[in-house]
């Protein structure tokens, strides 16, 4: 098809009617003179009434069919007036050769030289063809669907009335022309929603292929109304002539403005559900919303949220009086102009702040709704749409305020879990220790990282505990689990060890200890309770370091064993037996003993810092100890640092705790030890040595006083009660410690004596004249030791029995 089209219609022009080429095909005809005799027969008349030509010509219509034709023209026949042309068909009765009656559709029309053309058809082709034509008529000018046709180059060449009514063009107007000069901001949209610029792609393939194209998207407003986008289902067929020549194709066109917009909501409604709050961050949450509308739903948005809902807090109630802080959280527009109306509708975001509904803005038409969970406002969202899409209907308002009020929930939770994280992580900050003490004989580093994200705040704890003997205690844990109760049990155990670990007890006793202590608090009364607690599961290890011996003690709980970081810089994992993690019971705790040398470091961690879902534990511990042997020798500040950089890239995804100890021997000068022999007449001689020692180290007189005092009090108890071996033993660190050992494992209680009673008071006094005394025991027998302040306390009343 080329050039322009005919703006002919059914039933307007010579189409409509029977001219003699719209009659002959496939039907049978016959010419007859004036006076009504055949002078022409055709084999479709032969197959119809079975007369061969030769019985018919030169016989009357009358003569062979039986049927008077005069009386079928609408005018009669008197030689001097032709009849006019009919296109009325009329049900005749002719006969048939055999003689039978066939009824048969007749029509007679006049033809030069006083020549008449009868045309006969079989009664049911003359239905079909009447409903082909009814068809036909009303695809034309009646049916909704819209019909275009395009010739071999892809220009109009027919439309039909719908298309003239849904578009508002004429063929006169279209005829010739392609779609882009149309409507040229028409596009295609792909099954995925994206735009595709080339209108003509689907013309071409049909007219390549010959095969159908279905159900294409098209996008565009109509000259009827500009301001509003349409949508349109299109399918294509490619058109054939008589000899089976493309000559174009037919675009069947279907108005699917409603039901794509309803499609477009629920998808949107579908992936609100996955796409919102996916992340317990606020700002997150609220970039979601705008990532999901933008530019789909609207053409901008911002959310913005009341100011202590970003600290976690509670929202205040909004009053129209009242000029609430709000903090943007998310933005987003298509254009300059869209993304500036957001910002232009301060009252009725107020309003909708105050009467938490939504509304829209009467001079922007855009859509204000409220932030609102658990009844609470927490903020608002305004989005926009700008010409061509159109104005947000009441439909749009219900997925509006379906997507806020998704978000609104979100941000809650989010909310909710800043307070909490906050107030986990300012709990834990306060039940971890804000200084380590700093004991002699080791040098103290250490770090902790609460987790990020979703997880929260942990239980990982670390602690340095000051012993009797300069010995010091090393503690790192993990309670397992986040948030406040974890945070809560990890203080309540970290207290827990450092009472006991003043009992000094072996580091396997103590986790044992400590265990049947989680196993009873991990058995709540009803299962109802069962969560409340989260000891179970916990891993500890605990070390204890003499600085006197350079002897180490360790025992673990489930815990990653330390990494040693030898004076040469060579670092490797220290075998330790594994116990089970704290709250099992039934399996004992073995304790390792390891002599350390000097300046060695030891690296005590929790399993954050080398394990991740992104890397194994094994692989995370081989990384701690190569960069531990890069940096290990150096400033433990700096070495903490570095090993923090270099495991902790990114935000921990579990809280991390890390405690380097470098250990130093104390100097021999500062320790001095006797044998007493286990005879009563000794005691003085051990007084005196005690003296003498004192005043090699030049301390005052009125230490000596004390010091012969206590030693006396207990190197008596010790032959008296303790037995073989008796060993005293006197150590210089930041005052004085004075320590003696025998063979007995009865421990000395400390009482009060009566005012008539003679004996009882000695423990009391060392007691009372020094800073702390204890009793530790060994595999031998017992030490009893006491710490003197570097001035002595003065002598109490009670001493003199006042």
């Amino acid at each position: 098809m080329t050039g322009h089209a005919s703006s002919h219609r059914p039933g307007q022009g010579p189409d409509h009617g029977l001219g003699p080429g719209s009659l002959l095909t496939g039907r049978a005809t016959a010419v007859l003179d004036a006076r009504f005799r055949f002078v022409g027969w055709s084999p479709e008349a032969e197959a119809l009434l079975g007369y061969r030509p030769e019985e018919v010509l030169g016989r009357t219509a009358d003569d062979v069919l039986g049927q008077d034709l005069t009386r079928v023209t609408p005018r009669a026949v008197d030689g001097r007036e032709a009849p006019g042309p009919t296109g009325a068909y009329g049900i005749r009765s002719l006969r048939h050769r055999d003689g039978r009656a066939l009824p048969v559709a007749l029509s007679l029309g006049p033809l030069p030289r006083d020549l008449w053309l009868m045309v006969a058809m079989d009664v049911g082709r003359l239905h079909r063809r009447t409903v082909d034509r009814a068809v036909l008529a009303g695809l034309y000018h009646q049916s909704p669907v819209m019909l275009v046709v395009y010739d071999t180059d892809a220009r109009v060449q027919w439309i039909n009335d719908a298309i003239e009514t849904e578009f508002g063009i004429s063929l006169e107007e279209t005829a010739g022309l392609r779609v882009p000069e149309i409507l040229p901001e028409g596009v295609l949209l792909s099954p995925e929603g994206r735009v595709l610029r080339d209108v003509e792609q689907p013309i071409r393939d049909v007219l390549r292929t010959g095969q159908p194209v279905t159900d294409v998207r098209f996008q565009s407003t109509t000259r009827l109304d500009p301001h509003r986008q349409r949508f349109w289902s299109l399918s294509y067929f490619r058109l054939h002539d008589d000899a089976g020549r493309a000559i174009g194709v037919c675009e069947v066109g279907l108005d699917i403005t409603d039901r794509y917009a309803a499609r477009g909501r629920l998808s949107l409604l579908s992936r609100a559900s996955g796409g919102i709050g996916t992340t317990l961050d606020i700002r997150r949450t609220g970039e979601d919303l705008a990532e999901l509308v933008v530019p789909e739903f609207a053409d901008a948005i911002t959310v913005e949220v009341l100011e202590p809902v970003l600290s976690g807090q509670e929202p205040p109630s909004v009053g129209l009086g009242t000029a609430p802080e709000l903090r943007r959280v998310a933005h987003r527009a298509c254009d300059e102009a869209a993304g500036g109306v957001a910002d232009a509708v301060d009252g009725t975001r107020l309003r909708c702040l105050s009467d938490a509904a939504s509304l829209v803005d009467p001079a922007t038409g855009a859509l204000v709704v409220p932030l609102t969970a658990r009844g609470v406002v927490l903020g608002v969202a305004v989005l926009v749409r700008t010409a061509p899409r159109g104005p947000f209907d009441a439909d749009d308002m219900a997925v509006a305020g379906e997507l806020v009020s998704r978000t609104a929930v979100c941000l809650d939770n989010a909310r909710r879990y800043a307070r909490e994280h906050a107030t986990a992580l300012t709990l834990q900050r306060d039940l971890l220790p804000h200084g380590l003490p700093r004991p002699t004989g080791v040098e103290i580093a250490h770090r902790y990282l609460p987790a990020e994200g979703p997880a929260g705040v942990g239980g990982d704890w670390y602690d340095v505990i000051p012993l009797s003997g300069a010995r010091v205690g090393l503690v790192v844990g993990d309670v397992a689990g986040h948030g406040l109760g974890a945070a809560a049990t990890m203080g309540r155990l970290r207290t827990t060890v450092a009472a006991l670990a003043a009992l000094d007890l072996e580091p396997g006793e103590l986790l044992a200890r400590l265990d049947d202590l989680v196993a009873r608090a991990g058995a709540p009364p009803s299962a109802d309770l069962a969560h409340e607690d989260q000891a179970l599961g916990v891993t500890c290890l605990y070390a204890v370091y003499d600085a006197v011996s350079r002897h180490c003690v360790m025992a673990r709980a489930g815990h990653p064993p330390p990494a040693l970081v030898t004076a040469d810089g060579r670092t490797e994992l220290m075998s330790l037996p594994s116990g089970p993690p704290l709250g099992l019971g039934g399996l004992p705790f073995e304790s390792t003993e390891f002599d350390l040398s000097e300046g060695s470091v030891l690296a005590l961690f929790t399993n954050g810092l080398v394990e991740s879902r992104r890397r194994d534990i094994d692989t995370g511990i081989s990384a701690l100890c190569a960069t531990l042997s890069q940096v290990g020798y150096g400033p433990l500040q700096q070495a903490c640092d570095g090993v923090v950089g270099a495991l902790l890239s990114r935000s921990p995804e579990d809280d991390a705790a890390l405690l380097l100890v470098r250990v130093h021997a104390l100097a021999e000068d500062l320790v001095v030890t006797w044998d007493i022999p286990a005879d009563s007449e000794e005691v003085a001689r051990a007084r005196s040595l005690a003296r003498d020692q004192l005043a090699r180290w030049g301390l005052p007189d009125e230490t000596s006083f004390v010091l012969e005092l206590v030693v006396s009090e207990l190197v008596t108890n010790a032959i008296r009660y303790g037995g073989a071996p008796v060993r005293l033993r006197l150590i210089r660190d930041r005052g004085l410690i004075v320590e003696v050992s025998d063979g007995g494992h009865t421990s000395p209680h400390l009482r009060r004596a009566a005012t008539e009673d003679e004996g009882g008071r000695g423990l009391f006094l060392v007691a009372q004249m020094t800073e702390h005394w204890g009793t530790r025991y060994t595999s031998t027998g017992k030490t009893i030791w006491t710490q003197m302040p570097p001035a002595p306390l003065g002598l109490p009343a009670a001493a003199y029995g006042f």
